[in-house]
């Protein structure tokens, strides 16, 4: 029984040494890289490629490529498209089915 106290004890103790300690340089960009990569929600090969750029510290990390919009997605972006919101009936189902293809530019007749 005291054997298990005095070893939580060390473990307590342990733990708050290390919330004391300060990270090294590259520590923290470990730290931000892994963030950076987990609110990319990035997998697998995508990942290490991202984190190995990240970690030498290029900047076109940053600039992982974006995984392709789902047709749910490209449907939000079209719709919040200002051009979207001024058209009515066939103009807008053309500029809507455009915009849907990625020609969105050319999608809507000028007012």
């Amino acid at each position: 029984m005291f054997a298990a106290f005095a070893f939580a004890a060390v473990l307590a103790s342990a733990s708050a040494f290390a919330a004391d300690k300060q990270l090294t340089p590259q520590q923290e960009r470990m730290k931000s890289c892994n963030a950076d990569a987990k609110a990319k929600t990035l997998k697998g090969d995508e990942r290490k490629a991202f984190m190995s750029s990240c970690l030498k510290g290029d900047s076109t990390a940053a600039a992982a490529p974006a995984k392709p919009m789902t047709q749910q997605e490209k449907m939000k972006a079209c719709n919040a498209d200002p051009k979207a919101k001024e058209l009515h009936g066939d103009a807008r189902k053309t500029f809507m089915s455009s915009c849907l293809k990625g020609d969105a530019a050319a999608a809507a007749p000028a007012h």
